[in-house]
């Protein structure tokens, strides 16, 4: 058997996944490795996809020709819009000549030889879990952790260190009350995570369940305090801020009498109910007792309880944008060992991995990411010049362009780059092409169109909305909050005989152009700054500056840009620690 690749990734977790298939539909040979192929993709710690900025992030893969979105949207059970990654390693040691990775030697002392390895191990790298006060190894519940990579590649200088996450009990949902809850049904409209017009939801909508923990419950998870790991000090790793456990949510909302809980169905054919909100590592029967006293819940079986899980990750700065390690020419880390939290982030970092490891097989300029094209490129200059003090979670507010970076116009900004690079497809691309055309059909019919007062005031009425005095364009109705451009139509019968004509897609189509011309002014406006911004960038300094010896700069500056290295003058500004006098020291630098 031929044990010559291109790539391999190793690690089927979802940011494994978007690596791999990446790199093998560009056309790298690629080997997937993993130590169960009946968990690929395994959505382990809880089983949604999505979320604030999370949803971005979907999209954004999708619209590069990546496949999360594809996936979801035909396993997805309950859709719900907000405000309108995992896999093993069976690999103990890579093979490294000369600075370069050359390929591994799996647990089986099998050698696999490559031009590229993309690491995507997840929680599995010395993975210990915690109930109670009762430890086991693993990366997750039934399953080995990995050792050997971390140890091998800290003999060879990298930064490591050690993360918490945590993940609440399963439910059997035949013994939930649910007439106790309050329903949350999911939304049943056209919103979907994958652009593509062939892209279906196609199975049964199910709901969510809202219920609360109350004095009771707490007086319940006190008791076990003292056997939690996270405060007795058993766990000294870093652990979520936006995502606390039960227990610390306790103790550090003191005053709180009840905490909002949320459960979701595991799938249409199971009996599984993930809890969510009630993420702990208590011991069991504490775990329990305090279960039985939330509405709904009082005979509540468990399938499993929640457990705390560490792990290793490496400091995300010794990574280029590209994701290539600085240390090992062709070697990428993806995913959690970056220091992130969260399936999302963990696929959007595998696809740019996927993408330059076929680059650097086969010859190309590095694809990288800007912060006003898109949350990916957020994600990544996040971690490579700032580093992680805590797992890392995407969130709108750090990315400084959010009007820019919208979900319903990933499509547009990265379908292009991905199909240049040969990784979205022809009827991606034409999809595209097809979408855009008759945005600009709509939008102009839109600001080209006339009505009068006496064919729309009384529609305006029915809509709080103030009367006309004279006539206007259609797309200065559209600018008011409470008008949309389906309400129009209800009323001006050309309008309705124009969005008919946009086809199949029409619903994204016209919310795509709404969005555009309600908010027209503000993206321009956005547009102008990060055009300003962006000439920062295009100034290279990486390997021209010594900052040892610019006495200039503050100590903390000089330690902090040799550390991490930045290779434009807009990457070292948005270092912690880097002031405005800093930057200007630089530009005078090169200006030299």
């Amino acid at each position: 058997m031929d044990f010559k690749y291109d790539i391999i990734v190793i690690g089927a977790g979802h940011a494994g996944c978007e690596a791999a298939t990446a790199a093998a539909n560009m056309g790298s040979k690629t080997l997937l490795i993993t130590m169960d192929m009946n968990k690929i993709g395994q959505m382990s710690c809880n089983p949604a996809v999505g979320g604030i900025a999370k949803g971005q992030i979907v999209r954004e893969i999708d619209a590069l020709g990546g496949h999360m979105g594809i996936v979801t949207d035909r396993s997805a059970i309950q859709f719900r819009m907000l405000n309108r990654s995992k896999g093993p390693a069976t690999v103990k040691e890579l093979v490294i000549e000369n600075g370069t990775i050359t390929g591994l030697k799996s647990a089986l002392g099998i050698e696999f030889h490559a031009k590229c390895v993309v690491l995507t191990a997840g929680t599995f790298l010395s993975g210990l879990m915690h109930f109670g006060k009762t430890k086991l190894v693993g990366g997750r519940i039934s399953e080995p952790a990995s050792f050997g990579i971390t140890e091998h590649l800290k003999s060879l200088g990298f930064i490591t260190d050690r993360m918490k996450t945590g993940t609440p009990c399963r439910i059997d949902g035949r013994s939930i009350d649910f007439t106790g809850m309050t329903e949350q049904k999911g939304d049943i409209d056209f919103h979907k995570f994958s652009f593509l017009e062939e892209s279906k939801r196609e199975l049964k909508q199910m709901s969510c369940w809202i219920t609360s923990t109350n004095d009771k419950t707490h007086d319940e998870l006190r008791k076990g305090l003292a056997d939690s790991p996270l405060y007795n000090g058993q766990i000294k790793s870093i652990g979520p801020r936006y995502c606390p456990s039960i227990e610390t949510k306790i103790i550090t909302f003191a005053d709180k009498h009840s905490h909002q809980l949320f459960l979701e169905p595991e799938g249409v054919d199971s009996q599984e109910y993930y809890l969510n909100g009630f993420s702990s590592s208590l011991p069991l029967q504490t775990q329990i007792a305090a279960i039985h006293t939330i509405a709904g819940l009082e005979n509540a079986q468990l399938f499993r309880p929640g457990y705390a899980i560490e792990y290793d990750f490496f400091d995300p700065t010794q990574l280029k944008h590209t994701l290539e390690t600085k240390r090992i020419k062709n070697l990428f880390f993806a995913g959690q060992i970056n220091g992130t939290t969260g399936y999302e982030e963990a696929g959007g970092q595998g696809l740019i991995a996927g993408i330059n490891a076929h680059i650097n097989c086969h010859g190309g300029d590095g694809f990288t990411l800007a912060r006003n094209e898109a949350y990916i490129g957020v994600l990544i200059d996040d971690l490579v010049t700032k580093g992680v003090d805590e797992p890392y979670r995407m969130f709108t507010s750090r990315a400084e362009y959010r009007l820019l970076l919208r979900q319903d116009d990933a499509d547009v900004r990265l379908t292009e780059r991905g199909y240049a690079i040969g990784l979205a497809t022809k009827s991606r691309h034409d999809q595209l092409l097809d979408k855009k055309e008759k945005q600009v059909i709509l939008t102009d019919f839109l600001k080209n169109t006339s009505i009068k007062p006496a064919e729309i005031n009384s529609f305006l009425v029915s809509k709080d909305s103030s009367e006309l005095k004279h006539g206007c364009k259609l797309s200065d109705l559209v600018l008011r909050p409470q008008i949309t451009i389906l309400d129009l139509a209800t009323v001006v019968p050309a309008l309705s005989e124009k969005i008919n004509e946009t086809g199949i897609k029409k619903e994204e189509i016209v919310e795509a152009t709404e969005v555009l011309l309600k908010y027209e002014g503000y993206i321009e406006r956005e547009k102008l700054i990060a055009e300003k911004l962006l000439r920062l960038e295009h100034i290279n300094i990486l390997g021209r500056i010594d900052y040892t010896n610019i006495h200039s700069l503050s100590t903390e500056a000089r330690q902090k840009l040799s550390r991490i290295e930045p290779e434009t003058i807009g990457q070292a500004s948005r270092i912690p620690g880097i002031s405005p006098s800093d930057v200007n020291i630089l530009l005078v630098m090169m200006g030299r």
